[in-house]
């Protein structure tokens, strides 16, 4: 059995503060942080010891993840279990990146935002490249606010062309929003209008739960990150029993990481292999 896994643990502190972020609010004490070792730790091992089944997993945390050097460990031994066929995290690449070079770069991933607010573009720019020439997988990208859109712009001329630069809708800003916005977003990523609904799901076919779950620190198996039951606990024996079809039973579904799982969409296609890590399949080849 393949299956993916978004894995949140209790990470809850970021080294930026965007304003209209809604993570990262708080601090967290030596203990606390320990705990969030403790678990990835464990999480780690049970990956491991389940060793005929065949995983990917999405790091998704509340919190900048790789300043911790237990999240870059973490990936290093993950990308080096022979049941790992990805391992991915989100980050604003603020890191220093020489931990690359432990991991097998053929199963790593990075989903890197770009936050104009709080870095300068050289640094982010020149953290991409370093990922280049270091031949690390990464797509990059930036929420979508009009007052972006020169460095979006520099950004996207900057960058190599087979790095995917992916714009986030901020989706209660669109109807404020003129049409030379919309155009200008387009034109940067021409994936961008895929972002900007809110998609009927409710009673719709979703591999979330089945073949892709939500699993937090504790252990705890989601269906995925918006809705809230538990299904299960990957430490239960029977763990395997709780994945099966479900039909979601949210009204709608408005976040990549949601709806790219969503069967009647078909995103499957549009990522592929880089489903997790918002890779197109069309940017893959580029020179």
């Amino acid at each position: 059995m393949h299956l993916s896994i978004l894995y949140r643990g209790s990470l809850i502190i970021c080294n930026y503060g965007c304003e209209y972020c809604p993570f990262a609010k708080k601090q967290q004490s030596a203990i606390e942080l320990a705990k969030d070792k403790q678990e990835l730790t464990k999480f780690i091992d049970w990956i491991e010891q389940n060793h005929q089944h065949n995983f990917s997993i999405l790091f998704t945390p509340w919190g900048e993840a790789l300043i911790h050097p237990w999240y870059q460990q973490g990936l290093v031994r993950l990308t080096n279990l022979p049941n790992v066929s990805k391992a991915a995290i989100q980050t604003n690449l603020s890191c220093k990146l020489d931990w690359v070079e432990d991991c097998n770069k053929d199963k790593l991933a990075l989903w890197a935002t770009f936050h104009p607010e709080w870095i300068k573009r050289d640094r982010y720019l020149n953290q991409c490249l370093e990922l280049n020439r270091r031949n690390v997988s990464f797509s990059a990208g930036v929420v979508g606010f009009p007052k972006f859109k020169q460095e979006i712009a520099a950004l996207r001329q900057e960058l190599p062309n087979n790095v995917y630069l992916w714009i986030n809708a901020v989706k209660k800003e669109l109807p404020k929003m003129s049409q030379g916005d919309l155009d200008f977003f387009e034109a940067i990523d021409p994936l961008f209008p895929i972002n900007t609904h809110h998609y009927p799901s409710r009673d719709r076919s979703c591999q979330a739960g089945k073949s892709v779950i939500s699993v937090d620190g504790e252990g705890n198996m989601r269906r995925c990150h918006f809705i809230r039951q538990p299904i299960g606990n990957i430490y239960n024996s029977n763990w395997e029993s709780a994945l099966r079809d479900r039909l979601c039973s949210n009204e709608t579904c408005h976040c990549h990481i949601g709806y790219v799982h969503l069967d009647y969409l078909e995103l499957d296609k549009v990522f592929g292999e880089g489903i997790l890590e918002r890779i197109p399949v069309a940017t893959l080849g580029k020179n």
